[in-house]
């Protein structure tokens, strides 16, 4: 049965995105709406052999009548355009697929297969806006562990490794808030949230180490009921074996975390594309937190199975709808 929940898949002139919209359609997992230049993505289905029966196409050249009542509502923007800034705006098929959202006829979106992060991000600030109780829009990766490799199969989550490229302790605490309250939807056990660092329990000292520990304290002291301890190096918060000889203090999170909260955009972008690259991990996302709707950019070196896979999370841990 074709699931009511319709998710707009941007910049879709991509064989990649095409065949992602016919899995999510064919399984019901959501009702795709491709955006982008129309007579393309009809060529390219014709040629990978995707039938688009079941899957809208919107081009913002071809949907007058949308362009005119988009851009009437740019004027109610968390920054205000005038309608004719608006029109021009709504041209371009980010923005335009981020109104669809805005205006509730779409659920979610899903893009970034083939634009840079930094133009997802925009639209969404741009168009959808922010929650009003995060300050700090992030992201994460739910990073499918073990079976590459036939080893027992475990899901993690890996913040922030798309947006914020040098956060300060306050947004660290925000990251580390915000992806605490998603993992929650998502994993069945107890969220335990490991600060990283490259230093475990001050067995270095340095000025990048004080931004993680002042960080921590900020996040316990804003709900004490978290689950968070660091700094850790990440064998220490990952390994029970390795946190038994590097932590000697008391730890329900060193050994056993299921989030791992990096320090920068530097160690996350590097640390997620080992982990999926060498490590054989799936990395789904990034999913952003902090939107006002859900939304998810993408690596550009998506597979199908990535983008099916990230629109089924988005759209079940219900991002921007807290």
């Amino acid at each position: 049965m074709r699931s009511a929940r319709k998710v707009v898949l941007a910049e879709a002139a991509d064989e990649r995105m095409i065949r992602a919209a016919d899995v999510l359609a064919a399984q019901g997992i959501a009702s795709p709406i491709l955006t982008g230049n129309a007579s393309q993505i009809h060529s390219i289905a014709a040629s990978c052999g995707v039938s688009l029966e079941r899957i809208e196409v919107a081009d913002p050249s071809l949907n007058d009548r949308d362009l005119q009542r988009y851009s009437e509502l740019c004027a109610q923007l968390p920054r205000p355009l005038k309608p004719q800034i608006g029109r021009r705006l709504m041209r371009k098929t980010l923005m335009y697929s981020a109104m669809k959202v805005r205006t509730g006829e779409a659920h979610a979106m899903v893009a970034g297969a083939s634009v840079a992060t930094a133009r997802v991000i925009e639209a969404g600030m741009m168009i959808i806006g922010a929650h009003p109780s995060i300050e700090t829009p992030s992201s994460y990766f739910l990073m499918r562990l073990g079976a590459a490799n036939d080893e027992t199969e475990r899901f993690v989550i890996f913040a922030d490794c798309a947006v914020n490229i040098a956060p300060n302790p306050q947004q660290l605490a925000q990251i580390a808030a915000a992806t605490a309250a998603s993992a929650r939807r998502i994993l069945p056990e107890k969220v335990k949230i490991a600060m990283l660092s490259f230093s475990s329990k001050g067995s270095a000292r340095h000025e990048l180490i004080d931004n993680v520990t002042e960080a921590l304290e900020i996040a316990r002291k804003q709900d004490p009921t978290l689950a968070i301890d660091g700094e850790f190096q990440f064998d220490a918060a990952y390994d029970a074996r390795t946190a038994s000889i590097k932590i000697k203090d008391s730890s329900d999170v060193a050994g056993a975390a299921n989030v791992f909260v990096f320090p920068d955009l530097n160690s996350g972008n590097i640390g997620y594309k080992i982990a999926q690259y060498i490590g054989g991990a799936q990395a789904i996302g990034p999913i952003l937190q902090g939107f006002a709707k859900p939304i998810s950019d993408l690596s550009r070196g998506a597979t199908a199975e990535d983008i099916v896979n990230t629109t089924a999370v988005l759209l079940a841990t219900g991002e921007g709808d807290r």
